[in-house]
């Protein structure tokens, strides 16, 4: 789960090795960033799976919509906010666990150490090939055309003119202030 992500994503060779028909994807035209550097990604489409976490005792099922893509990952899915919030999800990253409520108990989701490291070897090893691969090659050269201009970048802060200063709170000594510009 990726508390930074505000989609939930799933792979299109993980729909696959799931025996899931890619019919069952429906189209999106919404691109997304953030997965490579400086770079939009085009989804394959969308597609609502039921989720389930738990046990035969206590578990819970939510529909979730994922954002299909096409290019490999070294996960099956990535569980962004919108998992979090329907599942009302509170996770712990030192003790590598999820809680969740259900009706009769609190859902406990976790992993092992051994299990967590070998993921992050993987991804490593993958973030290492696509280093080695001529389209990072691409993404620099783009990256420094996009380099931002030296005279624009701000050394401190100084409110713009025609800002207005307003007292946020007044029991500091220092008073904070919100700017606004009118």
């Amino acid at each position: 789960m990726d508390g930074g992500s505000g989609l939930n994503i799933i792979y299109a060779e993980t729909l696959d090795a799931m025996g899931i028909d890619r019919s069952c994807i429906w189209p999106t035209r919404a691109p997304f960033h953030g997965i490579i550097p400086r770079k939009q990604a085009m989804p394959l489409g969308q597609i609502d799976l039921p989720i389930t976490f738990g046990n035969s005792t206590y578990y819970r099922t939510k529909t979730l919509t994922f954002k299909v893509v096409g290019f490999h990952g070294t996960y099956h899915t990535i569980l962004g906010h919108p998992c979090y919030t329907k599942f009302m999800v509170v996770p712990n990253y030192t003790y590598l666990k999820l809680k969740m409520p259900c009706p009769c108990a609190v859902i406990t989701i976790g992993t092992s150490f051994q299990c967590a490291y070998e993921c992050k070897v993987e991804c490593c090893e993958h973030a290492t090939t696509i280093v080695a691969s001529k389209e990072l090659v691409v993404i620099r050269e783009e990256v420094i055309e996009e380099a931002p201009d030296t005279k624009w970048l701000v050394r401190s802060f100084e409110p713009a003119k025609g800002t207005k200063e307003v007292l946020i709170e007044e029991r500091h000594r220092h008073g904070a202030g919100l700017y606004f510009a009118p």
